[in-house]
């Protein structure tokens, strides 16, 4: 693993933003579920997203990976009663569409992973399977674990306070059993952009799901329709660099996200509007640059992958601004809400615990930080991002984490680095 030194200073240009990984993930999901050959245009080619496919293709799908396009081969049915292995990697999103997925068929399934995968929450996703007519052993509610099906259509309760990624799974699978089903979300629901992402997924491959608040209701017997999906430009990566355009000086520009595609980390722009940038978009080009700073106040559970980022965001306004809410970013790559203080106190911010969240006050200049030994993919480009504004080089590693979800990410800095220069 390796480190690189960040110097000071803005960027400016324009940037393309790279293809969303969750609805790579998804898009793969659905090419899967369709029983025909399916077309991936602009996936992202991530760990993450290559942790998917390779599910997949242990689930009996042939998936071929081109620069431009993915293709998902039927799968086919696999006899004996030997168990099928899953390495999920580190990704939580293939952990559990996978583990649905894999609940269709009558084989056991084992999954594994690593690094703080194999301690993210499972349980709630567990419980739905038993109930649906799936044996999930040993049911601690981590990994690693078998599972068998098939599942059948019916009603389950499902805890929603850990994460939107088991209604998601659910969302995704449960339309093409022959029984109609419905899911009750239950607890407090958290990330509820990627569940409207995952319908509108559906909505655009000719699936029908009703919502009425907490419940879904879905007919059995459907089939996806159509044989492609193109793959949306990700408002996740591209908030790192509106951000940079915000405090580190710009203007900054990233082109190819649209409001069409349900994003949660679009919110990104409207608290860098509260925090005093200048946000201006036209067609589908988001411009920022920056304004007269202002603290700020946000509830992230609906995006809490911008935990880190506002953090960093935060540290930069003096002031006190808090980040509240996302409880549930404490089981993620790591235990975001501890990563983001530490990262807000190394730039020289003052951080205090508060219930549900952080206070943050930051300074008109930050701090050089020497902090190579970064895993979090996500603790990383905020750091990164963070370095720009600080009042000399800084230090950030491991580098190799940004391939998690954005292995473009060193090039597109540099790039518009130069642009500035």
């Amino acid at each position: 693993m390796t480190a690189r030194t960040i110097l000071p200073g803005p960027l400016q240009g324009l940037a393309i933003a790279p293809s969303s990984k969750s609805y790579t993930h998804r898009a793969l999901i659905a090419g899967f579920l369709s029983r025909r050959r399916f077309s991936v245009d602009s996936p992202l080619d991530s760990e993450d997203t290559r942790a998917t496919a390779l599910a997949l293709h242990r689930l009996g799908a042939r998936v071929d990976r081109f620069r431009r396009r993915w293709t998902v081969a039927p799968p086919h049915r696999t006899a004996g009663s030997r168990p099928t292995v899953i390495d999920c990697g580190e990704s939580g999103t293939t952990l559990r569409f996978a583990t649905v997925l894999a609940a269709l068929g009558d084989r056991p399934v084992r999954f594994r992973g690593r690094g703080r995968l194999t301690h993210r929450p499972m349980r709630p996703l567990m419980n739905a399977l038993s109930e649906l007519g799936a044996t999930v052993r040993p049911d601690r509610g981590s990994l690693p674990f078998m599972v068998c099906g098939p599942i059948h259509g019916g009603r389950v309760g499902l805890d929603a306070s850990e994460s939107s990624q088991f209604a998601s799974a659910l969302l995704l699978a449960l339309p093409t059993l022959a029984e109609d089903s419905r899911i009750v979300l239950e607890g407090r629901i958290v990330s509820e952009p990627y569940m409207e992402a995952t319908l509108a997924l559906l909505r655009r491959l000719g699936v029908r799901v009703l919502r009425r608040g907490r419940e879904f209701r879905i007919h059995g017997g459907q089939n996806y329709v159509g044989h492609l999906l193109t793959v949306p430009g990700d408002a996740s990566s591209a908030a790192y660099f509106w951000v940079a355009g915000a405090i580190a000086g710009g203007p900054v520009s990233v082109s190819g996200v649209s409001h069409e595609w349900p994003q949660a980390d679009l919110a990104i722009l409207d608290l860098l509007a509260r925090a005093g940038a200048e946000v201006r978009e036209e067609k589908r080009t988001i411009t920022v640059r920056p304004g007269i700073p202002r603290p700020f106040s946000v509830d992230l559970t609906d995006c809490p992958d911008l935990y880190p980022l506002a953090g960093v965001l935060a540290a930069t306004i003096p002031g006190t601004s808090h980040l509240r809410g996302a409880a549930h970013v404490v089981h993620k790559e790591s235990n975001r809400r501890t990563g983001t203080a530490r990262l807000a106190a190394a730039f020289g911010a003052r951080v205090h615990r508060i219930p549900g969240g952080l206070s943050i006050e930051g300074r008109d200049r930050l701090r050089p930080v020497d902090l190579p030994h970064l895993s979090d993919h996500r603790v990383v480009m905020s750091a990164a991002i963070g370095a720009l504004a600080a009042s000399g080089p800084s230090r950030i590693g491991e580098v190799e984490a940004v391939r998690k979800s954005f292995p473009g990410f060193w090039k597109t800095l540099e790039g518009l680095r130069r642009e500035a220069a």
